[in-house]
């Protein structure tokens, strides 16, 4: 079978792709794919993230394993397509170069049959053109007071002699 998906450029402006690529192909092959249709060299890290209907953020499956050895972790080349996508689950979050942070919605739009004499991965269709900078992320917590054991809203790190770091170092 075929997953035709829509890659969508986390801005105002509509930047999207739409790629068809087999459903037996591992992420990394849908990775690169996706950084040829969005003229990015393939270099940087990325990740895919599973996600829910709403596009919350869930495991992240890595393109190089950054953790020497410490955690285990999911590889885009050990992972197939149709082990993450399916009919019920149908979105992931792509991030490109994590200084950058080019942040793309992911979402198989329609599973087909293979046609004969066609390659794929195939571009089908492309819309809008990548801006020159990624769009600007707002990282923000959410309002929650600090406080510290004693229920005091801060604490005084201007005279930290009080601690008494010294006699309490192991």
């Amino acid at each position: 079978m075929i997953y035709k998906f829509r890659i969508v450029l986390d801005t105002l402006d509509d930047v999207f792709r739409d790629i068809e690529i087999e459903e037996n192909a591992t992420l990394e092959d849908l990775h690169n794919s996706v950084t040829q249709a969005f003229g990015f060299d393939g270099t940087e890290m990325a990740s895919f993230y599973l996600t829910d209907e709403e596009w919350n953020q869930g495991e992240e499956i890595v393109l190089f394993d950054m953790s020497e050895g410490m955690n285990s972790v999911r590889m885009m080349n050990e992972t197939s397509l149709d082990s993450v996508v399916d009919e019920k689950n149908t979105k992931l979050i792509y991030v490109y170069d994590f200084f950058s942070m080019w942040t793309f919605y992911v979402e198989l739009a329609a599973i087909s049959e293979v046609e004969e004499g066609r390659d794929y991965p195939n571009l089908m269709f492309a819309h809008g053109q990548l801006p020159d900078s990624p769009p600007e992320k707002n990282f923000e917590a959410e309002d929650a007071e600090l406080e510290d054991e004693f229920g005091e809203d801060e604490v005084d790190f201007e005279n930290l002699d009080d601690y008494d770091f010294d006699e309490n170092w192991n």
